[in-house]
């Protein structure tokens, strides 16, 4: 019945702050939509930002977001570019089980405490910055 995640949303204390880090720390590409609203960008699928109260549907609150997103780069070359950013990994490399099978991740926190999961399942050669 699913094939896909399209998108997922954060709350964050300030939109374009997160935008800023976002695009820093994961170098992906952002855009606004629907009056608006900020999105961060990477592969077919995006991440949509919102401010505490921006969506009424739900229970939203800053820094309660828990997200694990694959990268095509060696680990090394991620924790090296997370360092030369000034973000401090908060755990790993270590050994987890994603969808897919085993995996290796490291984790960090956003600006807001959410916290992000890189990781790269095994035996792929990446193709990390230059």
């Amino acid at each position: 019945m699913i094939s896909h995640i399209d998108h997922l949303v954060l709350t964050v204390g300030d939109v374009e702050a997160s935008v800023a880090f976002y695009k820093r720390a994961l170098l992906v590409t952002d855009s606004t939509f629907a009056n608006g609203r900020r999105a961060l960008h990477f592969g077919n699928q995006k991440i949509n930002l919102q401010a505490l109260g921006q969506e009424t549907r739900n229970h939203a609150a800053v820094g309660s977001g828990d997200l694990c997103l694959v990268t095509t780069w060696p680990l090394s070359d991620v924790i090296a570019h997370l360092r030369g950013e000034g973000i401090e990994i908060i755990e790993g490399p270590v050994a987890k089980t994603g969808a897919a099978g085993a995996m290796t991740s490291v984790y960090f926190t956003d600006p807001d405490g959410n916290l992000i999961e890189i990781s790269m399942y095994g035996g792929q050669a990446g193709n990390g910055p230059g």
